[in-house]
């Protein structure tokens, strides 16, 4: 796949914020799954927003993995994304041209009273859980305790900071830089951005 004819929308990925590792899933039947390739192009590697997973993943078994339609311009044809509930529990499909259907939760496949999985993101950024593949089986996304890797996720980053600029000093309900809830942006909501900012964001992370 060429990632850089492909992609539509760049991103600033927001994976491994301490730059010690945390980038990595494990497939038993397919080996690691790298969100934070070490290649230059748009939209490689993946973004971590409260609404959704963009970009795309490296597995060396099985080639990109594709975490949004939004990646390929193909949203309006060929719908599918990750998305992410605001509380940090991920649902949706990313797509391998070669793996094909990835499941993220087993709400999207009705199954989660006999087969319950799914793959949630903790305070810290921290990933766990399980993804499913239909033709590649299990993807353990916090494999720290069996292989020393697991996947975090900084929790801010440049598409927040970007809502938080463009609400600034409005009022209304739904506005994603609302961080009180007050239905305001202001000085309140822009202390709770700068505290997950430092707080989550080491002082060497790239974004700062």
């Amino acid at each position: 796949m060429a990632i850089a004819a492909l992609a539509t929308v760049t991103y600033a990925e927001n994976i491994d914020p301490n730059e010690d590792g945390s980038q990595y899933a494990y497939g038993e039947n397919v080996g690691w799954l790298n969100f934070e390739p070490n290649v230059v192009a748009p939209n490689v590697g993946a973004t971590v927003s409260g609404e959704k997973l963009t970009g795309f993943i490296w597995a060396e078994n099985i080639g990109w993995i594709s975490l949004s339609c939004e990646n390929t311009g193909s949203c309006g044809t060929v719908n599918y994304g990750v998305t992410n509930d605001g509380a940090g529990n991920l649902s949706g499909y990313a797509w391998s041209e070669n793996a094909g259907w990835i499941s993220f939760s087993c709400d999207n496949t009705a199954s989660c009273g006999t087969v319950d999985y799914g793959v949630t993101i903790d305070f810290d950024g921290n990933f766990d859980g399980y993804a499913w593949g239909e033709n590649i089986g299990w993807i353990n996304f916090y494999s720290a305790d069996l292989y020393g890797y697991g996947v975090q996720a900084c929790k801010v980053n440049f598409i927040d900071l970007g809502n938080f600029v463009d609400d600034w000093l409005l009022s209304g309900p739904g506005l994603p830089g609302d961080l009180s809830g007050n239905e305001e942006v202001d000085f309140v909501d822009y202390g709770m951005f700068a505290e997950l900012w430092l707080t989550f964001c080491p002082d060497d992370w790239p974004l700062k």
